[in-house]
């Protein structure tokens, strides 16, 4: 039972350090809608996403005013499109992501995701039509998200599919480049994707998931913020102990919600994912975070270490309070997401470079980054390459989801609003990376995955 103190504790966390419960996101299976006839398809996919998720915004809302827990977004993920689509004789699968789109309308969620591709060591056919979709796809609809999986530590790296990507995310940008090149935003490319992560835009329904799961995304940078504050000058380990309570206190409203919408959406339980997601709100920052351990300003030199005790601390605290903790599970550092990220980007003591090297001991990856608009497709391939390589070789999650902008240069701001937030267009290495994207083939599995 909690006591009163826990209590009082918890609507301080809610009333003035920015928790709350940033996602609610029914997965769903859609392997039953596959169809030769692309139209069945999709009408079975519409009726099946919109039969099961009719009460999942309600549900939310009615758990938010009763128990006065802030629940921010209500989410869907479905099966890898690529899976559901290969069964109907279509050279398009534009009309896919659009049933999803107009699936998600009408149950009046935020986001859809699941326009997706697992791609690791080769591509079907199915694979490769949806892939070359995607920039018609994210430019014909609003709520969907894409994500595409290239490379895991037992598979190796596809560098086919790399390359393929690079191409695929300036096409996705100039498609959309009166909205700022805003379909990028809702596209992230994956090494060791996880099937029951309920963040967009790398949500996907795994196929080994059951027909359909509830799983729900913590955050609360805030509320890790203010109790270092409690902690001032005191040494490292006092701060992850202070972490790990914190996190520990998160996960377990998490928990509560979880299981209350399982219950009343009769829907299975899945997992609490206790990502710190950040938001540009003041007050919500992961940077500010690893600044209030002591660094005058996130990027210089000890962030890596800071964010690597901030990481595991969170794991570690987060893990004792749930029954079920999956996703992703750590802390994630989306510039344009961050007000201190952004703010120490604008700085220059943020770059690409040295986010990279955080993404070594973070969740995820290199995430919600500007880019020049001019910045050459093979170049973003070899980004995506070089954070492949960091998943798959460390046998972690890792991303990109990269925004070339069309017509930004360095200096410049993209404004995408509400949680997506603004970012400042960062420089990328001008020395060209070509001649190794080109050579396309595989990148071998390391050593260690041979552990069978």
């Amino acid at each position: 039972m909690l006591n009163q103190k826990e209590i009082l504790s918890t609507i301080a966390m809610i009333d003035q350090q920015h928790l709350d419960i940033r996602t609610i996101t029914m997965g769903i299976s859609l392997l039953s809608c596959c169809d030769p006839d692309a139209k069945k398809a999709c009408d079975k996919i519409y009726e099946k996403i919109t039969r099961y998720a009719e009460k999942l915004v309600k549900t939310g809302e009615d758990i938010q005013h009763e128990f006065g827990i802030p629940i921010v977004n209500k989410r869907i993920s479905v099966t890898p499109m690529a899976l559901v689509a290969g069964a109907s004789e279509t050279e398009d699968y534009v009309p896919f992501a659009m049933a999803l789109d107009r699936a998600a309308k009408t149950c009046g969620v935020n986001f859809i995701g699941g326009y997706s591709a697992l791609v690791q060591k080769g591509m079907t056919l199915a694979d490769e039509k949806l892939i070359r979709s995607i920039p018609e796809a994210l430019d014909r609809t609003e709520l969907v998200c894409s994500s595409i999986n290239v490379g895991s530590t037992r598979a190796g790296i596809n560098m086919d599919a790399v390359k393929l990507m690079g191409r695929v995310i300036k096409d996705t940008a100039a498609r959309t480049a009166d909205r700022d090149g805003l379909g990028c935003a809702k596209l992230v490319v994956f090494c060791n994707a996880v099937e029951d992560n309920p963040f967009m835009a790398g949500a996907f329904h795994g196929v080994g998931e059951a027909e359909r799961v509830i799983n729900v995304g913590v955050s609360g940078p805030g509320v890790v913020y203010h109790a270092l504050q409690s902690v001032k000058g005191q040494p490292l380990d006092v701060v992850a102990e202070t972490v790990k309570k914190t996190a520990f206190q998160v996960t377990r409203m998490g928990q509560l919600v979880a299981k209350e919408a399982s219950s009343r959406l009769d829907t299975p339980f899945g997992i609490v994912d206790l990502s710190l997601a950040p938001t540009p709100a003041i007050g919500d920052s992961v940077a500010r975070i690893l600044e209030e351990m002591g660094l005058e300003v996130c990027g210089t030199h000890g962030t890596t270490a800071a964010l690597a005790l901030l990481n595991d601390a969170v794991k570690k605290g987060g893990v004792m309070a749930s029954s079920s903790v999956g996703g992703l599970s750590g802390a994630f550092i989306p510039v344009s997401e961050d007000e201190g990220m952004i703010a120490a980007a604008k700085a220059g003591t943020l770059c690409v470079d040295k986010l990279e090297a955080m993404t070594c001991v973070c969740s995820v990856g290199l995430d919600m980054i500007a880019v020049p608009g001019d910045t050459p497709a093979e170049t973003i391939s070899a980004i995506i390459a070089d954070e492949a390589a960091i998943g798959m070789v460390n046998n972690k999650t890792t991303a990109v989801r990269l925004l070339p902008t069309p017509g930004k240069n360095v200096g410049d701001t993209v404004e995408m609003g509400g949680l997506l937030g603004s970012a400042p267009v960062m420089p990328v290495h001008k020395e060209s990376s070509a001649d190794f994207i080109q050579r396309g083939g595989r990148i071998p599995a390391p050593l260690h995955s041979l552990r069978n």
